[in-house]
């Protein structure tokens, strides 16, 4: 890893992180030459519960949208000096307009001299306390969940943090950046996973979270149960907009009317035209045997992982896999490995790669390199033949 390129090229992320693009199902094995079990695929029937995929819902982009999480965002953001007892959590419960009240652990931690304030969570309770677009993207809790950091969009440009980079805590840990989005809390430049928070040191329950009414909330009250010393901060409803940059997707931060911007997006409207479509970009390849993995992989984007390997997305892609063979299927300016958009044609793309636009044994190979087993190359060429005989 380089050293930091100065105080401002700050940061972090994890002593925890192990690389998921450093293994996974697309790794070649080139010494592992094995002969088809058949010369023919086994046909199969698609089966009732297959939907068809000129009826399927429309498509769903779930890099930006994904399973729906009802928010509530904080309106206040109170740091007290020292831990908050349980019945100091429960009077601020019982505050009138309060309807929701959370405590989670926070400090600074330094970089090279440069100080660096984070809220260390747990994933799965602060989630709806993030705005939606934060809330709605995969990436975001995935990077928490193995022990990485979230930078704020503001701080990360601040600081000049790159994404996908690790950084020397000073006297503690390496930490990784794994993803920015716009977390709308004054005074706060990231989260992480409460794991990699006490690891980091940060002071446990110190900062408070309050949802209820906008503009309701007093703040006297609240500065009456926590004490002279706690800090009050109002959070605002406009940074509930915003739009996170997860991954490498330097993209996000276009500005409008840049060239970029400017690009034409289209977007199929069903898997089976999102199919046809990507095939395209494969002279020789079916769209059917893209249709058979989508199938297999996320049942047409209703699992998007991760994996137990680290697969993410529609089409199940490890992340260096995606890194080298990613598109921009929909002209937005992002390679995106959870939207259908970009991760269908993107496996065309690595399949031709392969050698799949020549049919045959090639194909099958090209399969195989997907995913290494022969069991599952007839699979999904036989489900690419049922895909065939059902919209012949």
């Amino acid at each position: 890893m380089s050293a930091l390129p100065s105080v401002r090229g700050f940061l972090i992320v994890t002593a925890v992180v192990v690389s998921v693009g450093a293994a996974g199902a697309f790794a070649l094995v080139l010494n592992e030459e094995k002969a088809p079990a058949s010369a023919t695929t086994p046909a199969v029937e698609l089966k009732a519960e297959t939907p068809r995929l000129d009826t399927m819902e429309p498509v769903r982009r779930f890099g930006q949208g994904g399973p729906g999480v009802t928010v509530t965002p904080p309106r206040l953001l109170a740091i007290a000096p020292a831990t908050v007892p349980k019945k100091t959590r429960y009077a601020l419960a019982r505050l009138k307009h309060v309807q929701k009240v959370i405590v989670v652990d926070a400090g600074s931690v330094k970089v090279a001299g440069t100080a660096v304030n984070l809220l260390a969570v747990e994933p799965s309770l602060y989630r709806s306390w993030t705005p939606q677009a934060v809330a709605d993207q995969p990436e975001v809790w995935s990077a928490l969940a193995r022990g990485e950091l979230v930078a704020d969009t503001a701080a990360a440009r601040r600081f000049g943090m790159v994404l996908g980079a690790s950084y020397q805590v000073d006297g503690g840990p390496r930490l990784r950046v794994a993803a920015s989005a716009t977390l709308g809390l004054p005074g706060v430049d990231g989260i992480v996973s409460a794991e990699v928070g006490r690891a980091l040191g940060l002071m446990p329950g110190v900062a408070v979270l309050l949802h209820g009414k906008e503009g309701k909330i007093r703040e006297a009250a609240v500065r009456k149960l926590l004490g002279k010393q706690v800090q009050v901060l109002s959070v605002g409803a406009g940074a509930a907009a915003p739009q996170p940059v997860a991954g490498q997707q330097q993209a996000g931060n276009q500005q409008a009317g840049s060239p970029q911007s400017e690009k034409q997006v289209v977007r199929q409207g069903s898997y089976l035209e999102l199919y046809k479509a990507a095939a395209t970009r494969c002279p020789g390849l079916s769209w059917t045997v893209l249709a058979a993995i989508g199938q297999v992989e996320s049942s047409h984007g209703r699992n998007n992982g991760p994996s137990s390997a680290g697969a993410l997305g529609p089409m199940q892609f490890m992340p260096a896999t995606w890194k080298a063979y990613g598109v921009d299927g929909d002209g937005d300016g992002l390679k995106d490995i959870w939207s259908p958009y970009d991760a269908v044609p993107g496996a065309a793309n690595y399949l031709c790669a392969n050698g799949a636009g020549q049919g045959g044994q090639k194909l099958r190979k090209a399969v195989w390199f997907y995913n290494h087993s022969w069991d599952y190359v007839n699979k999904v060429l036989g489900l690419s033949e049922a895909y065939a005989r059902t919209y012949a």
